[in-house]
């Protein structure tokens, strides 16, 4: 039975992947690479999972991936470098307002030093890579999954090192069998709702939720742009399948939602599911980016100011690879509008819960 090492255990796609991997028996045995800090809360993670799967195992393995061999000591490197079968790296730092120095340490040196680890795994069958549909940085139009190519523009950092990395992984291509998946913007499960933090989409939660006491609650801007948000139980699914896929070798992959839908329909049906009302008037989105500069007011709103950015960015990720492969294990992207009513339920009963919401600098 292969072996499956991670990076970015125990972040929510990591601990979901290796429950869905335990799940359809594709593997028993996972190595996780952890930082010191994060350990007792791998920890916990770690016996949650094995409390379903008794017969599978994690090993938890102290390190830092922005160090030489990623921090990992000889005798383990020795130990662990001849069973690993797949690698995953999801280790990242995903939030918009990142300062750079951070997230090139961790997103950019970070994933040159996973290169440097996954080029002498004797034994490699696939190196599964997480970037982001969102490299395409100010890029607007039909873009594409085979494209690469350097934006005028970022809107923030984290789309800056996610580009850059993916540049370092791409070059790996030629020598390693890769597959490189780009999600769209991920929130919890299309079924069940669960997630494990208020961010992306849920920030426009926060925000209706903390205006609802007001006699209407405005549209903003008047954008006429889509918004490309996947469940991240698609996101398993998907990974899974194309992991195993031979077709799915040396591509990069969309996993976007084929059928986004407008910004506005989303917010539209957002505000009616917190508040039942339909939004009412438009604020103007040169005011609200304005008020959202001002600390007091975003951490009020509970919504980051990078976020607008994205309410009138107009582009189409194309899913043309992705969509042909995936339909040969019928795995389709759920409807954001249809499943959107378990979203706001799960948000809801959660969001007095301090532990799910980002904090807000």
């Amino acid at each position: 039975m292969s072996v499956h090492f991670f990076t970015g255990f125990p972040g929510f796609i990591s601990s979901q992947l290796i429950r869905e991997l335990f799940r359809k028996n594709k593997t028993q045995k996972v190595i996780a690479i952890v930082l010191t800090g994060e350990l007792p809360k791998a920890d916990l993670e770690k016996n949650d999972i094995l409390a379903d799967f008794p017969n599978c195992s994690i090993q938890l393995i102290e390190g830092d991936i922005t160090l030489p061999n990623i921090g990992l000591e000889n005798q383990i490197m020795q130990e662990i470098l001849p069973q690993i079968d797949v690698m995953w790296h999801l280790a990242a730092i995903y939030d918009l307002a990142v300062p750079r120095d951070i997230a090139w340490k961790v997103n950019v040196h970070g994933t040159a030093m996973v290169n440097d680890f996954v080029r002498i795994l004797p034994n490699l069958k696939r190196y599964m890579y997480f970037s982001t549909a969102y490299v395409a940085g100010s890029r607007e139009g039909v873009l594409r999954e085979n494209e690469l190519i350097r934006p005028r523009a970022f809107k923030n950092y984290y789309e800056e090192t996610k580009f850059e990395a993916e540049h370092r992984v791409e070059d790996l291509k030629s020598e390693i069998p890769i597959t490189i998946i780009r999600p769209g913007i991920v929130r919890g499960h299309s079924e069940t709702g669960v997630t494990i933090k208020f961010d992306g989409p849920y920030f426009f939660l926060n925000m209706v939720d903390k205006l609802k006491c007001l006699p209407f609650i405005p549209y903003i801007g008047d954008s006429n742009s889509s918004i490309n948000v996947v469940p991240v139980d698609y996101i398993l699914k998907a990974s899974i399948f194309i992991m195993d896929e031979k077709s799915a070798e040396g591509k990069t992959l969309h996993l976007t939602d084929p059928n986004p839908h407008p910004v506005q329909e989303v917010y539209r049906t957002m505000v009616k599911l917190v508040t039942n009302h339909y939004p009412k008037g438009r604020l103007p989105l040169f005011l609200a980016k304005k008020s959202l500069r001002v600390p007091y007011v975003r951490k009020k709103l509970g919504v980051e100011q990078e976020t607008l950015d994205y309410l009138t960015w107009n582009a189409l990720f194309d899913t043309t690879e992705a969509v042909t492969i995936l339909q040969k294990g019928g795995i389709t992207c759920p409807d954001f509008i249809q499943t959107m009513p378990k979203m706001v339920d799960f948000y809801l009963a959660h969001k007095e819960d301090e532990s799910f919401q980002i904090q807000i600098k």
